[in-house]
């Protein structure tokens, strides 16, 4: 355990989201006594959507004391099958009930609201833990050694400056501390258009129980993927399997003409039913479902690969630094390995000088960042491979899932391959962290 003085550095977290609670929590269990999180929302305020549940994730929150919680409600994944969206042909089948005994967890599926709600009643129980909502973070005046900004209710009252020992970014994919952060650096990482959007439904049980085949889907514990020419469609039960989730990834139509810093817009059902107009008619019948004005459309944005994720007493963390798209479904898995790791690092240090601690952001980024980066341009790969159109090479990737049939090859869908599953799942960032800290501060003189 580390000394006092390391425990009582005042921690500053900016934003409240899967990342900034993880962090939260894994700081106030080292020990951490002062740890701020201050969050623009009024509330956590998380988008009724389904999020995976994998491995890595839960040895993680299982550690942090909130696993149990968030097992109660969601559904234990035995298979995934990946589909032909015009025909609904299986092309691939994968068992995934060797997950749990090769991880110890299972791969299961919950509504993110769940997740979060269980993270930030576990963040409540910490006396350490104090919340600053509806408070926006503006300008930096120093990223270190006493890394300072300007915060301002967004209810009234007036900006007052906010000073602390450790700065941590966990304000997303738009990060304002990114950007001032990189204009130091006189870095520019472009904001990468995928050129690819996203739906998000969910569906009730009464809904989807009106048709046997809708019914047989929210009644398993399988996640199905329906793929089609630059597009596809990937569904689970959760909720403890009253409610049935949708995610989509098609091409970008909506946002093209819109300014940059818009991201979600209110879907329309029509174009919906358009964009997967050649689906089978069991998908097209199950997304007709939806109500109008209840369908809602995300832009997938990634940037590039930054050098450095920190600046003197300031580190970034999760979307911030690493966004990526929703292909291997790691996004908030990835921002709580960060926070696991950040927390880990923290509390090793051997003092709470202010160059001891830039010193510890930047074994984290060491850490952290060849991993996060990997897995993103891995999310990326597989969203290709998934979203191939008729010619030779959909041909060799259709032989491919045909192949993971009879039990032979790589899946395409990395997200299902078992090699794939063993790289991120079967790696212990917290342990890595605990085991390579001494050789990695020695490294750095």
């Amino acid at each position: 355990m580390a000394s006092k003085d390391v425990l009582d550095l005042h921690v500053v977290i900016i934003g409240a989201g899967m990342g900034g609670l993880a962090t939260a929590l894994a700081l106030a269990k080292q020990g951490f006594r002062h740890i701020d999180v201050y969050e623009s929302a009024s509330n956590l305020g998380f988008v009724g959507a389904g999020i995976q549940l994998a491995p890595n994730m839960a040895r993680i929150l299982d550690r942090l004391g909130v696993w149990k919680d968030i097992e109660a409600e969601a559904v234990d994944l035995k298979d995934t099958s990946i589909r032909q969206g015009s025909t609904n042909q299986e092309l691939a089948h994968v068992d995934l009930r060797y997950v749990r005994d090769s991880y110890k967890y299972p791969h299961m599926v919950g509504h993110r609201s769940s997740l979060a709600t269980s993270i930030f009643a576990g963040c409540r129980r910490e006396k350490a833990i104090n919340f600053f909502w509806s408070t926006a973070a503006g300008q930096v005046s120093s990223f270190g050694p006493q890394p300072s900004f300007l915060a301002t209710p967004r209810k009234g009252g007036e900006p007052y400056t906010v000073t602390s020992d450790v700065l941590i970014a966990a304000d997303g994919v738009k990060s304002t501390i990114r950007d001032q952060m990189l204009a130091l650096k006189k870095v520019d990482a472009k904001i990468i258009d995928t050129g690819q959007a996203a739906y998000r439904i969910m569906l009730t049980r009464e809904e989807m129980s009106k048709d046997p085949e809708h019914l047989a889907l929210i009644d398993s514990e399988s996640v199905t993927r329906w793929i089609g020419p630059k597009r596809h469609i990937i569904a689970y039960p959760v909720s403890n399997k009253q409610i049935y989730n949708i995610s989509t990834a098609q091409p970008d139509t909506n946002f093209a003409a819109a300014p940059s810093a818009t991201y979600t817009t209110k879907g329309s059902k029509k174009e919906l039913m358009e964009v997967y107009g050649d689906f089978c008619p069991m998908v097209l019948k199950m997304l007709d479902l939806v109500k109008d004005g209840e369908v809602c459309e995300w832009k997938l944005r990634v940037h590039e690969p930054l050098e450095s994720w920190t600046e003197g007493s300031t580190a970034l963390l999760g979307d911030a630094c690493h966004p990526t798209l929703p292909h291997l479904a790691q996004g908030a898995a990835q921002a709580i390995e960060d926070g696991a790791v950040i927390a880990e690092v923290l509390a090793k240090l051997p003092s709470s000088d202010p160059e001891d601690v830039a010193k510890g952001l930047r074994i984290y980024e060491k850490l952290r960042m060849e991993r996060a980066y990997a897995l993103v341009e891995l999310a990326a790969a597989s969203g290709r491979a998934l979203h191939l159109g008729d010619g030779e090479a959909k041909t060799q990737r259709d032989k491919a899932f045909a192949a993971v049939k009879e039990g032979k090859g790589s899946v395409p869908d990395k997200w299902a391959d078992a090699d794939v599953q063993k790289m991120i799942y079967g790696e212990d960032v917290m342990e890595i962290a605990a085991e390579r800290f001494g050789e990695l501060w020695k490294g750095l003189g």
